[in-house]
Formats: structure tokens, C-alpha cells, sequence
């Protein structure tokens, strides 16, 4: 068993306030979404994990100033100090996305996905059209139908959401609890595999900590909601749609296999699957940021 040290660095980002914006979907749900990168540089929407965060974010700070871009990364609903949206489901994600490109003056944007965030981002270019530019998925889960190997973890959290939520809650709330007492190697090493290469820098050990603490500051929902539609039947064209998209994916994910991922790669017309060997789950997104960001730019 792993031990863990008391947490050596601070909860809070310092300069997540400065960074953070919030506008208003429907008039009565609050949305935060915090910028990166070069703020007249080309748009790209970066949408977190679940759960996970607009501090997520961060990892592609430098990325995106050598790039060009300017990111911004909302916290979805349910998560961080966005407000819950209990009765949304994947398709809705294009309105709450189109919210914040008009708050931020933004046209038109490319929408950047990682894990749990991809099905959301695919779910985004299906339903908002001419105003995504691109898509691009990092560590993406699948539909259901596509999977085959499905790791226990993450049918035992599926079948929490569909059939206990309650329970999934519960457990949410206990893991960000055991979160705050320990260091980030907590929450880093579920995202990481014993037989990947490389380590995990501090700084970005620090940003996804802190992501996963964000993710749970004011709500549970919208990662009980999430793995709920993420493990039902997609809807019709988000997994179908023939705009341009890549797909990023490390050989050694044990999260999400990459095995469903080249079937899903194969049902989308106009998609480009890019594996990266010896890269888990968290890897995989650490050796994409560049080139994926260079795709938008």
C-alpha cells in the first residue's frame, strides 16, 4: 500500500481568482471559467476530466502562450463554482459551451477534451456546428457499446451512478476528504500506471490536486451526473459527426483502454487517432498539450 505524506503544498491556487470569470446560463445557473495563454491568441475551449476543474487548465498555460491560444477552460456544471444542471445530458454541454464563448466575445473556438471531458467536447462540435473549429480528445472514454474491456474501477463507479448515485456521492465525498489530509501522490496515482515511463513533475502533481479538490469544493453532482451519462447510450451523431477531429490516447491507459478508443476512432469519419507509447492516463495528456494545441493554431 501506498503511503502518503501530509500535504506539502496549499489547496488554493493563488492566481485562480485573477483568472477566473463567470457568466450566467438560462439566467439562473452561474458558470466559472478561468484563461490561459495569450489573451488575443486563437480561441480553444479546454474541458476537464471527471472530476475535475477549470484549474486543470494551468497544465497548458505554457503550451498555450508558445501556441498562440487562448484557453479557456470552464468548470462544467456541478463542478467547482459552476452551478449543478441536474437534468442536462451530453447534448446539452453546446449551450453551456456557446455561454461562455459569448461572454468571452469569441465567434468560434477549437474544443479540447481530456478523459471525461471528451465525450463532452465531441457532444459540443455535433451540436454547436460552424462555431468549433476543431476537436480534439485526450484519454477519452467511449460509448458503451464500443467498450470491451472496461477496467473494474470504472464499472464499479458506472454502476454506482446508474443504479446508487447516492453511494457514488458518498464515496466522492470520502475520497476528497482522504484527498485534503494527504500529498497530491493521492490523486496522482489514479491517474497513473506502475508500468508507464517518465514522472510526474511536482508543479503538475500540484495543478492536479488541486484540480480534484476544486472539482468537490461545492458540489458531488456533477461527477454523479456525469459518469451517469458518460455510461449511457450516447446521443445520436456524438460519436458520428463528420467534422475534423484527433485522438490522443497512451498505450499504457488503464483508466480507458485503447483498444474501444480505435473503434470509436474508426466510427468517426474525419478523425486521426495518435497513440503515445509507455503514456498512461495523466501522460498521455502531458505529452499531447503541444501537439494538440498546435493543431489549433
Amino acid at each position: 500500500m501506498t503511503e502518503h505524506a501530509s500535504k506539502p503544498v496549499g489547496r488554493r491556487d493563488p492566481d485562480a481568482d485573477s483568472r477566473t470569470r463567470t457568466t450566467s446560463v438560462s439566467g439562473d445557473r452561474t458558470v466559472a471559467y478561468a484563461e490561459y495563454g495569450v489573451s488575443d491568441g486563437t480561441p480553444v475551449v479546454f474541458l476537464h476530466g471527471t472530476p475535475g476543474s477549470r484549474l486543470l487548465g494551468e497544465l497548458f498555460h505554457d503550451a498555450a502562450r508558445q501556441a498562440g491560444v487562448r484557453l479557456l477552460a470552464p468548470d462544467r456544471p456541478g463542478f467547482g463554482r459552476s452551478s449543478p444542471w441536474p437534468t442536462r445530458t451530453l447534448s446539452d454541454t453546446g449551450s453551456f459551451v456557446a455561454a461562455i464563448l459569448d461572454d468571452a466575445g469569441v465567434s468560434e473556438a477549437g474544443i479540447v477534451g481530456f478523459s471525461g471531458g471528451g465525450p463532452h467536447a465531441l457532444a459540443t462540435a455535433s451540436t454547436l456546428g460552424d462555431r468549433v473549429t476543431r476537436t480534439d480528445v485526450v484519454a477519452s472514454p467511449t460509448p458503451p457499446t464500443l467498450r470491451t474491456q472496461t477496467p473494474l474501477v470504472q464499472r464499479t463507479l458506472a454502476a454506482l451512478a446508474n443504479h446508487t448515485p447516492t453511494a457514488l456521492s458518498m464515496l466522492f465525498g470520502v475520497q476528497a476528504r482522504l484527498a485534503a489530509r494527504f500529498d497530491p501522490s493521492f490523486v496522482v496515482e489514479q491517474y497513473t500506471a506502475d508500468d508507464a515511463t517518465g514522472t510526474v513533475p511536482d508543479d503538475v502533481a500540484t495543478v492536479v490536486y488541486r484540480d480534484f479538490l476544486e472539482a468537490f469544493a461545492t458540489h458531488r453532482r456533477g461527477a454523479v451526473h456525469e459518469f451517469h451519462l458518460v455510461n449511457s447510450p450516447w446521443a445520436d451523431g456524438v460519436d458520428s459527426f463528420d467534422g475534423p477531429v484527433g485522438i490522443w490516447h497512451g498505450a499504457r491507459d488503464t483508466n480507458v483502454p485503447v483498444d474501444g478508443v480505435r473503434r470509436l476512432c474508426d466510427r468517426l469519419p474525419n478523425a486521426r487517432l495518435t497513440v503515445f507509447d509507455e503514456a498512461d492516463h495523466l501522460r498521455s495528456l502531458l505529452r499531447s498539450r503541444s501537439p494538440v494545441l498546435g493543431q489549433h493554431h
